[in-house]
């Protein structure tokens, strides 16, 4: 059966509003968890990121919220202030149709500014453990009212230490409350706080066929590491994409790759978990306004980004575990769209890319980058031109206009043709030289040259006797040795005089 939003008996108001924003039909987890949550279950969901998570949660919310009670009713908790801030957008757009408020609560901000906001009586209040903690000790947020909790991206909230503060904010709720998890993994630390202090959960998983994720593409290239920046200039060239997302592991490295980056004449913006929130959210519209092609970041930062239409994910230093790897990832590919993810590894890396194969049950391939496109390693070798091909040269035209058609393949030029010197008293006398490309001399040269040699077949003094060669030069007399022998070193006048010259 076709499931729609009307059979998932959302209010009118907020099913206008989905279709407004062109949502038409809800998504797995949807279709999965909306009505266990409308039921009022206790639910922990595991789905891929980009799935449709926040609304499949913020609808029944919405639903649930008593407009007529003043007091918080709904809290909402996120890993990072970037992820709160996009929930809180989500829950202000279709809370105003039907006529819930919605207060953003996050570290970086003033807090004497939130607890003004929280005089105007909010009906869900969306935020970081930490600040949502910090209101509640000091008295300025109650508790008592709320009684439906959710825990976005749960497995980060758990591994980044906040369990005390998110138990903590537990105990001060009432015992009936309702709690629903969602994240795209289930560590274990997630699973102690589900048997602690949910009600008979329900499980909700959905299939790998199911993704709405499951038109990416993963990719992995290696790499030396002085060559990354330069392999991932390279890949950035090769796809052009319109944006893309660089993830790293240190933070101490971010302003090493920015600079690297910039020197290649790409527009580059950086996101870390020590930057303040104002830079944070400033670096994030201009990523999202299309004014920077490449977001520098690290995991904290980017956890739950949601940013529409990115086609490309690229991990210059590989992922620390599989569960970061799907994080990651699934900041492109969202919502069904097509995305890329490559990962640049080293050579003593690649059993990390193994293990997220076998682990995830991807079809992460190895590619190597030929010609402008992306190849399987091996595959390129036939698309190579062969290495001894030359390119054939034209005819050469000789000096009386001859053209040789032999065809320069081995790399050696023609000889060209030679005439043999002629000794005075020799007119006519010639040797013409034999032609590049038969190699055969000329039989009229040939004639030529015995006519020239005389009778008998004795050749005068001093002809050469093949052709091309220098003639030999007379012996000299005895005379003019001694002559040669006395003006060695003599001066001009002494020669001339010895020579009977005039001077």
């Amino acid at each position: 059966m076709t499931v729609s939003w009307e059979t998932l008996q959302l209010q009118p108001q907020l099913i206008e509003a989905l279709r407004s924003n062109k949502i038409e039909s809800p998504t797995p987890v949807q279709a999965d968890t909306i009505p266990l949550l409308l039921a009022g279950h206790d639910i922990s969901a595991k789905s891929q990121t980009g799935s449709g998570k926040t609304l499949a949660y913020m609808l029944p919310a919405l639903q649930s919220v008593d407009t007529a009670n003043a007091g918080v009713q709904v809290m909402v908790l996120a890993p990072t202030q970037e992820l709160a801030m996009q929930i809180f957008r989500v829950s202000e757009t279709y809370g105003e149709a039907v006529g819930v408020k919605t207060q953003q609560l996050i570290g970086g901000a003033s807090m004497q500014r939130q607890v003004e906001k929280l005089r105007e009586h909010p009906h869900i209040v969306v935020g970081t453990p930490g600040r949502i903690h910090e209101l509640v000790k000091s008295g300025k947020l109650k508790l008592h009212a709320i009684r439906f909790v959710v825990i976005d991206e749960a497995d980060q909230v758990f591994n980044l230490g906040s369990t005390i503060e998110v138990e903590t904010l537990l105990k001060g709720m009432l015992r009936d409350r309702q709690i629903a998890f969602f994240s795209a993994t289930r560590p274990q630390a997630m699973a102690d706080v589900e048997e602690r202090w949910m009600r008979e959960p329900r499980q909700v998983s959905v299939d790998a066929d199911r993704q709405v994720g499951s038109r990416v593409e993963h990719y992995y290239v290696v790499s030396e590491r002085r060559d990354k920046v330069d392999t991932a200039r390279r890949l950035i060239r090769l796809l052009k994409p319109a944006s893309a997302l660089l993830f790293i592991n240190e933070t101490d490295e971010i302003a090493n790759y920015e600079a690297k980056l910039k020197y290649e004449g790409f527009s580059v913006e950086t996101l870390y978990g020590d930057a303040d929130k104002q830079r944070r959210a400033a670096t994030l519209a201009r990523f999202r306004d299309g004014r920077c092609q490449i977001l520098l970041a690290t995991d904290v930062a980017a956890r739950g980004l949601d940013i529409v239409d990115l086609p490309l994910v690229v991990h210059l230093d590989p992922a620390l575990d599989a569960d970061h790897y799907v994080h990651r990832s699934g900041r492109t590919g969202r919502m069904g769209k097509p995305g890329t993810v490559v990962s640049i590894v080293l050579r003593n890396q690649l059993f990390i890319m193994d293990k997220f194969r076998k682990q995830l049950g991807i079809d992460l391939q190895e590619k190597t980058m030929y010609r402008g496109r992306l190849w399987t390693p091996g595959e390129e070798q036939g698309n190579r031109p062969e290495q001894g091909y030359r390119r054939e040269s034209a005819p050469r035209v000789g000096r009386e206009g001859n053209t040789s058609g032999a065809r320069q393949t081995d790399g050696q030029r023609p000889e060209r043709a030679s005439a043999a010197p002629v000794r005075p008293g020799q007119a006519g006398a010639s040797i013409t030289a034999r032609r590049s490309a038969g190699g055969t001399a000329n039989a009229a040269g040939g004639q030529t040259a015995r006519a020239a040699a005389g009778q008998g077949g004795t050749k005068p003094a001093g002809t050469p006797s093949k052709p091309g060669a220098t003639p030999a030069k007379p012996a000299k007399s005895k005379k003019e040795l001694e002559r040669e022998r006395k003006n060695k070193g003599a001066p001009k006048w002494l020669k001339a005089k010895r020579d009977g010259e005039p001077q």
